[in-house]
């Protein structure tokens, strides 16, 4: 199944009707999905999922759904995501890649307004 094919309602009732077919095939799709992935981003995928994973088992569904937004909001916003990652190439334009050695980065309000 790939992931364009995926489809609530029936997903929704299978998760209902048979948890164990559910998560055999959600795992699935997480693992067809990384493994479409470069070689040197499998690894890293392959770390967060663990650790989406441990949140799930250790944690009540809300409990897990807000402490797997939270680390979403670090991985993007965190120094070490993608908000830090432009950061140091704006303040280090030899760090970006495929040879760029000057980019623009356009900055967006964070709150509505």
């Amino acid at each position: 199944m790939c992931h364009t094919d995926l489809d609530f309602d029936h997903l929704l009732k299978l998760a209902e009707r048979d948890p164990v077919k559910f998560e055999a095939l959600r795992q699935k799709t997480i693992d067809t999905y990384i493994a479409t992935l470069p070689d040197e981003r499998q690894t890293q995928m392959r770390r967060l999922q663990w650790r989406i994973d441990q949140e799930r088992r250790n944690r009540s569904p809300i409990s897990a759904c807000m402490r797997i937004s939270g680390l979403m909001w670090e991985n993007m916003l965190g120094p070490k995501g993608m908000l830090g990652y432009l950061h140091s190439i704006r303040s280090d334009p030899g760090l970006g890649h495929n040879g760029a050695s000057r980019c623009e980065i356009v900055e967006f309000p964070l709150g509505s307004s």
